[in-house]
Parts: C-alpha cells; sequence; structure tokens
C-alpha cells in the first residue's frame, strides 16, 4: 500500500545526547488500519551477517524522541538493531484525530513494527524482540500473547492501561459505582466534543515546580515531563491526551491471556515506584497456571522510582536488559 507522507524532523531532536557509535535514520512503516508510523532506526556502525532487532515504545504519552529512544539507542550500541516508534495519533506518527489511544490499534502498531523489521535485509526476522515502558510495558505483554514473532519482551517501569482506566490509581475507584459515574462522564465528553467538533484535552503534566502538597509520583512525572525530558511533541510535556482518548481501554483488559506467553519475559520495576503493584501483579498473573514459566523473570530495583527507568541509566539494568535479549534471540 502507498504509505502516507509525514513531515518528519530532519535535526537531532532528542532528549538525550546522541551516540558516535551508532547509526540513526528516520523511516517510516504501516500498520494495518492504513496508518503510517514514524520511527528512529538505530544501527551499530561496524557490524557484519544480520542482527538480531529490538522495536520499543512507551512511556504512555511520551514521544520517541524521550525514554524509548534513549532505551533503542543504547542497545544498539550494545549489538542490536533498534527502532523506537510514535504511536498511531501521536508524535510524528499519522492517524486523526490525533492523541487518541487504543488497546487494539496501538497493539496493531507493535506487530506493524515486527513487519517493518522481518523485513530489512540486514535483520534475522527469527530474531525479534520489544521494549515496553510504562504504559507499553502492558501493551508489550499483550502483543508478546498474541505476536508469535516475538522471541523476547522486557517491560520496563509498566503501566496496565485497563487496570488504571477502569480502576484509577492503587485501585481506588474499583467499584461499579466509581465505574458508572467515570463512563457517565466521558460519554457527556462525547457530546460536548461532537458539538463543538474538536476534542478537548485532559492536561498533561503540571508546570514546575509542582506545588508542594500533590503526591510524589505527579512530581515524578513533571520532573521528566515539564523539566529533564521536555519535548514539543510529547502530550505529557503538554496539553495531554484527548479526555475520552482512553475510554475503550475501561472494559477491553489487555493482559487476559498473559499466562500464554511462551516466549521470554522480564520484568523491571523499581521499589519505591508508586507503580510497583502493576508489574508484581501482572508477573504474577502471567505465571499462574502457566506451562512458560521457566523464561519469566520479575526484576525489583531497589529504591528506585517510576522516572528513574525511563533516562537513568546509573539504574537502567542495561547489561542485564542486553543480556536477556542475547540469551534469548539466538
Amino acid at each position: 500500500m502507498e504509505e502516507e507522507k509525514l513531515n518528519l524532523e530532519s535535526t537531532w531532536d532528542k532528549t538525550f545526547p546522541k551516540s558516535d557509535k551508532v547509526t540513526h535514520k528516520k523511516v517510516t512503516f504501516h500498520n494495518r488500519y492504513g496508518i503510517t508510523l514514524a520511527a528512529d532506526l538505530y544501527e551499530p556502525k561496524n557490524y557484519e551477517g544480520k542482527l538480531a532487532a529490538i522495536s520499543v515504545c512507551g512511556p504512555f504519552g511520551a514521544v520517541k524522541e524521550q525514554a524509548s529512544g534513549l532505551y533503542a539507542q543504547e542497545l544498539a550500541e550494545r549489538g542490536f538493531l533498534t527502532i523506537a516508534f510514535d504511536p498511531s495519533f501521536t508524535g510524528e506518527s499519522g492517524g486523526m484525530p490525533r492523541y487518541m489511544a487504543s488497546p487494539d490499534i496501538n497493539t496493531e502498531d507493535y506487530q506493524a513494527s515486527i513487519d517493518y523489521l522481518s523485513t530489512l535485509p540486514n535483520v534475522d526476522a527469527e530474531k525479534i524482540g520489544v521494549v515496553g515502558i510504562c504504559g507499553w510495558g502492558g501493551m508489550a505483554l499483550n502483543v508478546a500473547a498474541l505476536d508469535t514473532r516475538i522471541k523476547a519482551t522486557v517491560t520496563a517501569t509498566m503501566y496496565d492501561m485497563a487496570r488504571v482506566n477502569a480502576n484509577g490509581y492503587f485501585d481506588s475507584g474499583d467499584n461499579e459505582e466509581a465505574r458508572y459515574e467515570m463512563k457517565k462522564n466521558l460519554n457527556q465528553q462525547r457530546i460536548v466534543d461532537y458539538k463543538s467538533g474538536k476534542y478537548e484535552l485532559g492536561g498533561g503534566c503540571l508546570d514546575l515546580p509542582t506545588p508542594e502538597d500533590v503526591p510524589f509520583y505527579v512530581k515524578d512525572y513533571s520532573e521528566y515531563y515539564k523539566g529533564r525530558a521536555y519535548h514539543k511533541r510529547s502530550l505529557n510535556s503538554n496539553g495531554g491526551w484527548n479526555k475520552i482518548g482512553c475510554m475503550s481501554f475501561i472494559n477491553q483488559p489487555i493482559l487476559k491471556y498473559s499466562n500464554e506467553i511462551r516466549s521470554a519475559v522480564l520484568m523491571i520495576h523499581g521499589e519505591k515506584a508508586h507503580s510497583c503493584y502493576f508489574s508484581r501483579d501482572a508477573y504474577q498473573n502471567m505465571i499462574t497456571n502457566s506451562n512458560y514459566t521457566d523464561n519469566k523473570e520479575l526484576m525489583i530495583i531497589p529504591k528506585a522510582v517510576h522516572t528513574d527507568l525511563y533516562d537513568n541509566k546509573d539504574i537502567i539494568p542495561f547489561q542485564k536488559i542486553e543480556k536477556f535479549f542475547r540469551d534469548n534471540l539466538r
């Protein structure tokens, strides 16, 4: 199919320094809904033969110029061909309206990236893995349960977007009445949006400095998105998702078949992260009543908070991640 022509930034506009150990270029590929996706491809400078490849995405509401690009570049330095892509409706990727999310389309975005990598002449199509950061950690587990071409999956500081949308933070709204009121408000917002002809944004992270009385995780997010990793195309750095953008996650759990994942999975989370319960519970669900537990691992990083696994290279266990992919992409 003919891909949409995207307007891609030609200069280096990442939130991390450019490495002199890899080559970098912008690429595009399309998903089965006809949406053209934009990605950064990172490749080691010196290698022979075909490479194992890794597709990276996340966090939820970020762009490839932030954490996913940092992961992709670091793993390319370690000998893998990698891509960091913007999901449908966000960043430099196509799709209208903007700033929407979908458990189906976003899972398909990952699968489309596997399609693309599998066709590259310098990639071994039998050696492909994925990395999902934050909300894309849950999407990575979902696609690992669906796509048999994926041989290894890493999640970092994972969010289960279905759970948090249905139940609220820390499951504080996990009851029928709370969900009903939330759905009623969202459906009223749909009418408002339809009448106005535009989608109202929900708001991104708080401006700095954040108020003293907000929860730590709110400060943590804001310091990353509004501070050290601000990016003009990042939803979380600016106006946020559409208010109704994540609505379909409420009744579409994405981890139902995670205990049928046969390929290797490494889940990494910070001990002090507000979100650690997502990985602890998802890991337990993944290995319960499963025949494929020998290649599953949960790694908890002592004292680390949620965004430490976005960009703190002193804390992100890249050596462990490299070994995991080398052991399982062979």
